[in-house]
């Protein structure tokens, strides 16, 4: 069965996004980017949220996307998604499908397919709802160098308290540090 990892910037305090969404404190460098292609070759499918979907949309398809970072830009235009929304009538980013209902149980038959690893990529109310199904076996969470004092909680709105067990880290020049996840008992 296929494994469904969530990956999550966060603040120092916890925040996925400061006030007013911002995520402009993202300490992204040179080898930030060889992770994130390591990381992206790992995935056949990239899970989205309505707002993270409209954010990555905006910036991957273009040619600034592909100017800046073209090995990225490829690997995000490229690999499958899907994009989890009541509200939205249609996708229109290459490789994209919207999924309006029965969400738990289309990522359940997604993840018994053959194939590689699926990610979700920020989504943090994806995210949640995932968890509460447990859909989700593993959180790789990166932790930047800057405390917000305000923002938005990775997991606020979780239902259940939520124990993991710690797999590995890995350390960054840059000062992030990425903490690998399990739900305990899995």
């Amino acid at each position: 069965m296929r494994k469904i990892f969530l990956f999550m910037m966060v603040s120092l305090d916890g925040f996925f996004e400061g006030p007013n969404g911002d995520i402009s404190w993202h300490n992204v460098d040179d080898e930030f980017n060889e992770f994130a292609v390591q990381q992206l070759s790992e995935v056949d499918t990239l899970l989205f949220g309505r707002k993270t979907y409209q954010g990555m949309a905006s910036y991957w398809p273009t040619e600034a996307a592909r100017k800046d970072d073209p090995v990225v830009a490829g690997l995000m235009n490229s690999i499958p998604k899907i994009v989890v929304s009541k509200t939205l009538e249609a996708v229109d980013w290459e490789n994209a499908r919207l999924v309006k209902e029965n969400v738990t149980e289309e990522i359940s038959k997604l993840k018994k397919q053959p194939g590689k690893d699926i990610a979700i990529f920020g989504s943090a109310n994806l995210t949640v709802a995932l968890t509460g199904a447990g859909l989700v076996d593993e959180y790789r969470v990166m932790v930047n160098p800057v405390a917000l004092g305000d923002g938005k909680s990775l997991f606020s709105g979780l239902s259940h308290k939520l124990i993991l067990k710690l797999l590995k880290t890995k350390s960054f020049k840059s000062g992030n540090v990425l903490l690998y996840y399990e739900p305990a008992g899995k």
